[in-house]
Protein backbone atom coordinates (compact mmCIF):
# COMPACT_ATOMS: atom_id res chain seq x y z
CA UNK A 1 0.00 0.00 0.00
CA UNK A 2 1.00 3.37 -0.63
CA UNK A 3 0.28 6.55 1.34
CA UNK A 4 -3.16 7.59 0.51
CA UNK A 5 -3.90 10.79 -1.15
CA UNK A 6 -7.11 12.35 0.53
CA UNK A 7 -9.67 14.69 -0.59
CA UNK A 8 -13.05 16.00 0.05
CA UNK A 9 -14.69 13.16 -2.25
CA UNK A 10 -13.11 10.05 -0.56
CA UNK A 11 -12.69 11.15 2.88
CA UNK A 12 -15.37 9.23 3.88
CA UNK A 13 -14.63 6.37 2.18
CA UNK A 14 -11.31 6.16 3.29
CA UNK A 15 -10.76 7.58 6.49
CA UNK A 16 -14.35 7.15 7.95
CA UNK A 17 -15.34 4.02 6.88
CA UNK A 18 -11.44 2.28 7.28
CA UNK A 19 -12.02 -0.93 8.33
CA UNK A 20 -8.25 0.09 9.97
CA UNK A 21 -6.87 2.83 11.74
CA UNK A 22 -5.68 5.73 9.60
CA UNK A 23 -2.92 8.11 9.88
CA UNK A 24 -4.20 11.46 8.67
CA UNK A 25 -1.55 14.38 7.66
CA UNK A 26 -3.23 17.44 6.87
CA UNK A 27 -0.73 19.89 5.36
CA UNK A 28 -0.11 22.09 2.78
CA UNK A 29 2.77 21.97 -0.39
CA UNK A 30 3.97 25.59 1.37
CA UNK A 31 4.40 24.61 5.00
CA UNK A 32 8.21 23.87 5.78
CA UNK A 33 7.40 21.40 8.83
CA UNK A 34 4.59 19.11 6.70
CA UNK A 35 7.69 18.96 4.08
CA UNK A 36 9.83 18.04 7.01
CA UNK A 37 7.67 15.28 8.65
CA UNK A 38 6.72 13.56 4.69
CA UNK A 39 9.47 11.36 4.89
CA UNK A 40 8.83 9.91 8.19
CA UNK A 41 5.50 9.84 6.85
CA UNK A 42 5.98 7.94 3.91
CA UNK A 43 8.56 5.43 5.87
CA UNK A 44 6.17 4.88 8.58
CA UNK A 45 3.62 3.84 6.12
CA UNK A 46 5.93 1.20 4.67
CA UNK A 47 6.69 -0.37 8.47
CA UNK A 48 3.19 -0.28 9.47
CA UNK A 49 1.17 -0.34 6.44
CA UNK A 50 -0.52 -3.80 6.64
CA UNK A 51 -1.93 -2.48 10.68
CA UNK A 52 -2.40 1.21 9.91
CA UNK A 53 -3.47 3.37 6.64
CA UNK A 54 -1.52 6.62 6.17
CA UNK A 55 -3.03 9.54 4.16
CA UNK A 56 -2.13 12.98 3.49
CA UNK A 57 -5.22 15.74 3.07
CA UNK A 58 -3.66 19.14 1.20
CA UNK A 59 -5.58 21.87 3.34
CA UNK A 60 -6.05 24.00 0.23
CA UNK A 61 -7.64 21.05 -1.59
CA UNK A 62 -9.56 19.59 1.30
CA UNK A 63 -10.46 22.73 3.59
CA UNK A 64 -14.08 21.78 4.36
CA UNK A 65 -12.53 18.85 6.08
CA UNK A 66 -9.82 20.21 7.98
CA UNK A 67 -12.41 23.22 8.90
CA UNK A 68 -14.41 20.48 9.97
CA UNK A 69 -12.15 18.66 12.21
CA UNK A 70 -10.99 21.96 13.66
CA UNK A 71 -7.34 22.09 11.92
CA UNK A 72 -5.91 24.80 13.60
CA UNK A 73 -2.09 24.36 12.55
CA UNK A 74 -0.32 22.39 10.37
CA UNK A 75 1.20 19.96 10.08
CA UNK A 76 -1.37 18.03 11.97
CA UNK A 77 -1.40 14.34 12.76
CA UNK A 78 -4.83 12.73 13.11
CA UNK A 79 -5.48 9.02 13.77
CA UNK A 80 -8.73 7.70 13.18
CA UNK A 81 -10.06 4.21 14.61
CA UNK A 82 -13.88 3.25 13.42
CA UNK A 83 -14.84 6.58 11.95
CA UNK A 84 -13.26 8.36 14.96
CA UNK A 85 -11.08 10.63 15.75
CA UNK A 86 -8.41 9.00 18.59
CA UNK A 87 -6.10 11.21 19.11
CA UNK A 88 -4.23 14.17 17.34
CA UNK A 89 -0.57 15.21 17.26
CA UNK A 90 1.52 18.27 15.59
CA UNK A 91 4.87 18.08 14.40
CA UNK A 92 7.42 15.78 15.46
CA UNK A 93 10.05 13.00 14.90
CA UNK A 94 9.44 9.53 13.15
CA UNK A 95 9.86 7.93 16.33
CA UNK A 96 7.72 9.72 18.09
CA UNK A 97 5.11 9.22 16.09
CA UNK A 98 5.22 5.51 15.80
CA UNK A 99 5.12 5.84 19.71
CA UNK A 100 2.19 7.45 19.54
CA UNK A 101 0.40 5.53 16.64
CA UNK A 102 0.90 2.25 18.81
CA UNK A 103 0.17 3.28 22.69
CA UNK A 104 -3.16 5.12 21.10
CA UNK A 105 -4.12 1.66 19.04
CA UNK A 106 -3.44 -0.50 22.59
CA UNK A 107 -6.24 1.74 23.48
CA UNK A 108 -10.04 0.28 24.34
CA UNK A 109 -12.87 2.02 22.10
CA UNK A 110 -14.46 3.61 25.24
CA UNK A 111 -10.63 5.65 25.78
CA UNK A 112 -11.68 7.26 22.26
CA UNK A 113 -11.92 10.78 22.26
CA UNK A 114 -15.29 12.33 21.37
CA UNK A 115 -14.54 15.09 19.05
CA UNK A 116 -17.49 16.81 16.93
CA UNK A 117 -17.11 17.26 13.10
CA UNK A 118 -19.09 19.28 11.45
CA UNK A 119 -18.14 17.06 8.51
Amino acid sequence: MAVVHLTEENFEKEVLKSKIPVLVDFWAPWCTHCIAIAPAIDELEKEMGKRVKFGKLNVAEGRPVAVGYNVMSIPALILFRDGKELSRKGPCSKNEIRNWIEEKLRETPEEFREIPSTF
